[in-house]
């Protein structure tokens, strides 16, 4: 990667590195031992507790329990949380891990993020996909038995606003036609949705539930699940 001379900020932590993309100005910074992604000045996500997003794979899987050798999608790879439980955990057959942000796969192939993407993406069943997951998903493609999706800070509070169409009735739609029948929906909040949560039962989805992590900050961390009719 393209590391940038390390300085500290007001906010104490180091630069490692700073990109721009086609959605903006991408930094990794390390504070405190930990690494955090900020885009377009906005907080991200961090490495300091990775419960919730591993929740999201393994409450997925714990749906699928039927299902001998069951794929899933995971958008996007974040700080690989997700996705080195994913590989941690052999009755998944396939792997995909969808990311636009080139920078975030560099940060894990060759830098910092490495360390907690724990060697996953070295894995044979694990497939990176460098793309955006909204128009991934609209897209004609192969089904998965499960979708895990931690886009953004979740369906009520997005940096991006062209992430909003994830969580809508067309990203909605989309996801559905991606999962096989029976498949899982489960996707990462920052907050509970009751509204997210009626807008999966009014696209079709069944089952809708919401799990939760607490967290240090008060509100929890949520994964709410959903099947394919």
């Amino acid at each position: 990667m393209s590391v940038l001379p390390s300085r500290q900020g007001l906010s104490g932590a180091e630069v490692l590195d700073r990109r721009e993309s086609a959605g903006g100005e991408v930094v990794l910074r390390r504070r405190g031992g930990h690494c955090e992604v900020i885009v377009n000045g906005c907080f991200l996500m961090d490495t300091v507790d990775g419960r919730s997003e591993r929740l999201l794979v393994r409450a997925a899987l714990d749906e699928l329990a039927a299902v001998a050798r069951p794929s899933v999608l995971i958008g996007g790879l974040g700080v690989g949380f997700s996705l080195a439980h994913a590989a941690a955990e052999p009755r998944w057959a396939r792997i995909a891990v969808a990311e636009r942000e080139a920078a975030i796969i560099d940060w894990h192939r060759t830098g910092p993020l490495g360390a907690f993407s724990a060697g996953a993406l070295d894995d044979p069943r694990v497939e990176v996909l460098h793309t955006d997951l909204v128009e991934y998903l609209a897209g004609p493609g192969e089904r998965y038995d499960a979708l895990c999706l931690d886009i953004d800070n979740g369906p009520d509070w997005t940096v991006g606003a062209e992430n909003d169409r994830l969580y809508g009735p067309t990203g909605l739609a989309s996801a559905a036609a991606r999962l096989n029948s029976g498949g899982v929906l489960a996707v990462w909040s920052a907050q509970p949705s009751a509204a997210f949560e009626q807008a999966l039962r009014e696209a079709g989805f069944t089952g809708v539930r919401t799990e939760e992590i607490v967290v240090e900050r008060g509100v929890p961390d949520v994964v709410h699940l959903a099947r394919r009719a």
